[in-house]
């Protein structure tokens, strides 16, 4: 993929992630959400349990593993449906794409020219004043976003 349709891609993914922030509003229930969507339409455990061709006990154990954070996704579809509910399923970064990109270009950059700038003190040379603009440079010339999660 070109850098240009990557960035595209990218803020078209923040503008998306962005309506769905701030995640607390998402926090699951302390019994999961299947419990606690079953409890507020008042459909009991065995009720459930039929619409899902399972036993009581089974669903019980659905519901454990999903508080516990266990659960297959295919069973949380599942539990979904049958209660008229839709999954919604999405990974949510902690900052914007556009800003983790950069962060991380960032850091790769700086810890490329801290090695070379702290040469050039140990060989008497002189660092340049405009340090930004050489990290800047150097992200734009040297890095390349496949380079970016490469271990370092």
């Amino acid at each position: 993929m070109k850098p240009e349709v990557r960035q595209r891609a990218r803020e078209r993914l923040d503008a998306k992630l962005a309506a769905i922030k701030p995640l607390d509003q998402f926090a699951v229930p302390p019994k999961g959400w299947i419990r606690a969507i079953r409890d507020a339409i008042g459909m009991s455990g065995a009720q459930l349990a039929q619409r899902l061709g399972m036993t009581a006990q089974g669903l019980v154990s659905v519901e454990r593993s999903e508080a516990q954070g266990r659960i297959q996704l295919n069973t949380l579809r599942r539990a979904a449906e049958a209660m008229d509910c839709v999954l919604v399923y999405a990974l949510v970064p902690e900052t914007s794409l556009t800003e983790m990109v950069e962060r991380r270009a960032r850091d790769l950059a700086l810890k490329a020219l801290s090695r070379v700038s702290h040469s050039m003190a140990l060989e008497d040379q002189q660092v340049d004043r405009d340090f930004e603009k050489r990290v800047q440079t150097y992200i734009d010339t040297a890095l390349r976003d496949r380079d970016l999660w490469e271990r370092a």
